[in-house]
């Protein structure tokens, strides 16, 4: 019997649910789709394709393109080969890359088109191990000098269609090798502690998160998603790649953020995953549309209708993680009937390490641990895991691995929670982001941003206060939110500039903040703040990929703001 792999699943999924869509994605008036049985001959293909190039077990091929078929099919015809496919992050500079690729030791580079080679071309000549350089895009490849290195995608397609259909022995036994324990994907931390890791998960780390995820929350079988985020990250990863080959389900891929409710309009999902930033978004929408119907207690007239208008009236499974989200959008969903499910986890644990199903759902908890895996604290706090979810270990330059937790199997995460009788696990912040007065009081910013973002005009907050004596917060409107605001009052001023210098605006976030300083101590509280005129975004370098905050980025862009705050 062939161990249980991701190969050997899609392959049930291809003689089983073969005429079940796979993948699909958006085309001038409409929707292109594979089934699982054309979507496992591409993965066939493309490996037959990248095998002529050359790649073999256990070398690593490098992908930078963005949520679409080639990305999903070019990960998956890797793995089919024994290789470990390693996603790059779209916005990471020609430097960033250039150290992951020399990390990694990647063999092939797989890239979209102009954006990815012009961040690409710079360093290839660092990269010794770099053989090939595959392009979706044909028309980007560079003409002048003629470099043998680079490839279009369609032939290498064309070229493993051909091998496959002179002989698909190779690569049927190819796959047919794997081992539960082999190496499936190379995950780079988003790099907020300093330079990324290279994370090794394996088969059997992701298959046990599957599990696990399912047993505690009923994820639906042949679920409809869209994948949006990254699939660098973890998160979209589980979400969009190793959930539906474990379930047999439909990936629809949005290509554009900015088409996101779009996407979800057409699609429908039945299950739909978000960080906290896309939530609280969301939420704005609504309440920009239907207004605040929750407040009080009340019951909104038509639910259904408003979860319809965002795309989110099929969905049955829904979930956060990346970050804690905030309690009023849990509740705002919950009146609406769609219960968020808040998980938590790291690179390191395959993503999902604790969670719940809609009937143990807590506020302010992130469940218990997955099936099969443990959790404990130590003294400070530190959330530990063991089980099969934690990864290999750590990739190092010269290929060994470095495992990732102790000598007894675990793994310290780095983050601080509690624990209630019950084994529900809340998370309080980041051990490294916790906050020590110059009066020795600790505070975990991440409750005191929670709170100010409850106020659906705050987008986004930064509480600072490390060695200070007291809390001042940095704030950015909800861009939606605020001009809604602005126009059910009266207020003039159209930009997001002009309305976070506004009078009213700042009234309004000076209740804001008092309401939030009203369920902390003293030393919790914030004293001062400063609505700053511009988003934080991923461009600016204030968010990571994954939509999380770069604390010490946006501190140091904001030094004088925050000097301001304190006299200075």
């Amino acid at each position: 019997m062939t161990e249980r792999t991701i190969p050997a699943l899609i392959r049930d999924n291809a003689q089983q649910f073969g005429n079940l869509p796979a993948l699909s994605w958006p085309i001038a008036g409409g929707r292109e789709s594979l089934d699982w049985r054309q979507t496992r001959q591409l993965i066939a293909h493309v490996a037959c394709g990248l095998a002529d190039l050359g790649v073999r077990r256990g070398e690593r091929v490098a992908l930078m393109m963005g949520n679409r078929t080639e990305h999903w099919l070019a990960d998956l015809a890797a793995v089919h080969l024994g290789a470990t496919p390693c996603t790059v992050y779209a916005t990471m500079p020609p430097s960033q890359i250039s150290y992951v690729a020399r990390h990694s030791r990647a063999a092939i580079a797989i890239l979209e088109g102009d954006d990815q080679l012009r961040r690409w071309l710079p360093i290839l000549d660092e990269l010794p191990d770099l053989r090939h350089i595959v392009v979706v895009d044909r028309s980007a490849i560079p003409t002048s000098p003629a470099d043998l290195r680079f490839v279009a995608w369609s032939d290498v397609v064309a070229t493993g269609r051909s091998a496959f259909e002179t002989g698909p022995q190779p690569f049927e036994a190819g796959w047919r090798s794997a081992s539960a324990d082999d190496p499936l994907t190379l995950v780079y931390t988003s790099g907020t502690t300093g330079k990324p890791k290279g994370v090794l998960l394996t088969h059997r780390n992701v298959l046990a998160n599957a599990d696990g995820l399912d047993a505690a929350a009923q994820v639906p079988d042949h679920f409809r998603n869209v994948c949006y985020l990254p699939l660098a990250h973890i998160a979209e990863r589980m979400v969009s790649i190793y959930l539906p080959i474990h379930k047999a389900g439909h990936v629809n891929f949005c290509a554009d953020q900015g088409r996101l409710l779009a996407e979800l309009a057409e699609v429908r999902p039945t299950l739909f995953f978000g960080v906290p930033r896309v939530w609280e978004k969301i939420a704005a929408g609504l309440r920009a549309a239907f207004g605040d119907l929750t407040d009080g207690g009340a019951t909104p007239a038509n639910p259904a209708a408003m979860l319809a208008a965002v795309g989110l009236g099929q969905v049955t499974w829904a979930c956060s993680a990346g970050a804690p989200l905030a309690s009023d959008v849990q509740r705002y969903f919950g009146a609406l009937g769609l219960t968020i499910l808040e998980s938590w986890g790291m690179t390191e644990t395959t993503g999902v390490a604790t969670t719940t199903g809609v009937d143990q759902f807590r506020f302010g908890s992130v469940g218990t641990a997955t099936a099969g895996n443990e959790i404990k604290l130590l003294a400070d706090g530190e959330v530990l895991v063991r089980g099969p979810i934690v990864c290999a270990g750590y990739l190092q330059q010269d290929g060994t691995v470095v495992p990732a937790a102790d000598s007894d199997g675990w793994m310290h995460t780095g983050d601080v929670g509690r624990l209630d009788d019950d084994g529900f696990l809340c998370i309080v912040d980041r051990k490294k982001d916790l906050i020590i007065t110059s009066g020795g009081k600790n505070i975990a910013p991440a409750l005191v941003e929670n709170l100010l973002g409850k106020h659906p005009l705050i987008g986004q907050a930064l509480v600072y206060g490390d060695r200070q004596p007291y809390l001042v917060a940095l704030v950015v409107l909800d861009a939606e939110a605020a001009r809604a605001w602005a126009a059910a009052r009266g207020v003039d001023g159209g930009s997001l500039a002009e309305l976070s210098e506004h009078p009213a605006i700042i009234a309004e976030i000076s209740r804001a903040v008092d309401t939030a300083n009203a369920e902390l101590s003293r030393a919790e509280q914030v004293k001062r703040f400063r609505v700053l005129a511009t988003e934080w975004t991923v461009e600016g370098g204030e968010l990571t990929p994954s939509l999380k905050l770069m604390r010490s980025v946006v501190q140091d862009n904001h030094q004088q703001d925050i000097a301001s705050l304190y006299g200075r």
